[in-house]
């Protein structure tokens, strides 16, 4: 049986459970329990390698004591075993430390549950998830094959959908930040892991020997605050070689930006912060009065120029709203184009990021420690004869070939224009710059007319979210006084 047929077995099995409710629920649950069979073949492989090696795991727990002989536990022992003694256990690992296997392990389970009620049709699913050997290349490719369409099944998923970056997207950007063997690569909102995936392959290409690909290894790092997507993308990189991949289950914008010292600079940051996010407002005061904000994204730009190096290089992706966006979003602009060179905005069609949001994103190229002179735009086209993106129909890596054609010796041309710094302060920092050769419609297609319609809101609410946050802070202030 293949894979992808054998995931579906799987997913056809776990309907059947009364306890799972809906697809979130599903792969939730099968992501704990997938996670678990590739750390126990990681582990049958370093058992190889290493004369010493020591499982974090207590040996009953280990996968091949309760899950891998098929006529072993089931239904209500099975079912027992998993709530009372492997969750709580694992949940509460003792003496690990970070940046172990073990601390990996508890990290994973800390905020997972399982919520099958059925022993028997749990002992089902372990017994299909065991006909998939991930020390196997041939299954493993597969199922790197399959983990990619899985992630984009996360977009139906609920809210999880925020998770997923199109692999093109992710792909091109780190090709064009371009980091090198040695340097040190973060994704603060690390999501699914699609950035840091990127990048491992990306170096990866660079290490002729184990010693350089275990620099490869130890130098990319991630911060995820919620539980599916840490555990998705822990399990990706271990699926990419990485023995432990450095990824904390936490808030990156949780800590002061003041507490940042050198030795906590990175050279390039490649990463999607949620848009459309809203922070509490502990939160906000980790951050200088003047970009408090409750906006996800606004923060998140912060933390990055504070964390880059200078000649640290930086690619993010925005919405619409932030190149536009006045206010806080001023501020933020004008520090970024002020201590970096913003040398380059993508900006992507619509759909690029559907069925997860129908904004209109931007790609931000950015090297720390130089002021802007100019910004360089390209107005990504679709692909001839297409209108749209879809599932079906996702932007392809391909596509980009004309932007790396381009990027070493810029011209203006149809998709490409750019603009100085001089025009952007004249439009108080307005990134918004339309392509000057593009041919106005006579007639919008409906979709892009509502679209844009969409975009005014958004423009409108963001403005007034803007007086009201500003406001709030002057009242705060006047009675402080």
């Amino acid at each position: 049986m293949s894979i992808s047929n054998t995931i579906k077995s799987i997913q056809d099995i776990m309907r059947q459970d009364v306890g799972v409710d809906g697809d979130a629920q599903r792969i939730a649950q099968l992501v704990w329990m997938i996670f678990l069979k590739i750390f126990a073949d990681k582990e049958a492989e370093l058992e190889i390698l290493e004369d010493d090696y020591q499982s974090p795991i207590p040996e009953n727990l280990c996968w091949e004591n309760w899950a891998a002989n098929e006529e072993g536990m089931t239904g209500d022992e099975l079912l027992d075993f998993v709530n009372n003694e492997l969750f709580p256990t694992l949940k509460e690992l003792p003496d690990v430390e970070s940046g172990t296997r073990g601390h990996i392990v508890k990290e994973v389970f800390r905020d997972s549950f399982n919520y099958m009620k059925s022993g028997t049709l749990m002992r089902q699913i372990i017994n299909k998830i065991n006909e998939i050997d991930f020390n196997s290349s041939e299954d493993r490719h597969l199922f790197n094959d399959f983990y990619e369409s899985f992630l984009k099944d996360l977009q139906s998923a609920g809210n999880a959908g925020e998770f997923y970056t199109p692999r093109a997207v992710t792909q091109f950007m780190v090709d064009m930040v371009n980091p090198q063997l040695g340097e040190k690569v973060l994704d603060p909102a690390t999501g699914t892991g699609g950035f840091l995936k990127s990048a491992i392959e990306h170096l990866m290409k660079q290490a002729n020997n184990p010693e350089e690909r275990k620099i490869v290894q130890n130098s990319i790092f991630g911060i995820e605050k919620k539980q599916l997507p840490h555990t998705l993308s822990v399990t990706n990189l271990i699926l990419n070689d990485v023995d432990v991949p450095n990824i904390r289950h936490d808030n990156s914008l949780s800590r002061p930006i003041r507490d940042y010292s050198p030795k906590d600079k990175v050279d390039c940051v490649t990463t999607n912060p949620p848009f459309g996010g809203v922070e509490e407002d502990g939160i906000q005061a980790n951050f200088p009065t003047a970009f408090r904000t409750k906006e996800t994204a606004d923060l998140f730009m912060v933390l990055i120029m504070t964390l880059l190096k200078d000649g640290g290089r930086g690619a993010v992706v925005l919405p619409d709203g932030f190149l536009f966006g006045e206010g806080v979003k001023t501020r933020i602009k004008e520090k970024l184009l002020e201590e970096c060179n913003l040398h380059t905005i993508v900006r992507l069609p619509n759909g690029v990021f559907a069925p997860y949001t129908s904004i209109r994103t931007n790609l931000l190229f950015f090297t720390k420690g130089e002021p802007t002179k100019e910004i360089w735009y390209y107005e990504h086209p679709y692909p001839e004869g297409q209108k749209s993106y879809s599932k079906t129909r996702p932007i392809r890596i391909e596509e980009f070939d004309r932007e790396k054609a381009w990027w070493n010796n810029r011209e203006e041309n149809e998709y490409a224009w750019k603009v100085t710094i001089e025009e952007i302060k004249d439009k108080s920092y307005n990134l918004d710059n339309k392509n000057p050769h593009s041919k106005e419609e006579e007639l919008l297609e409906p979709e892009v007319a509502l679209q844009k319609y969409l975009e005014s809101v958004e423009r409108v609410k963001e403005a007034k979210q803007q007086l009201v946050d500003e406001l709030s802070a002057i009242l705060k202030e006047g009675s402080r006084k």
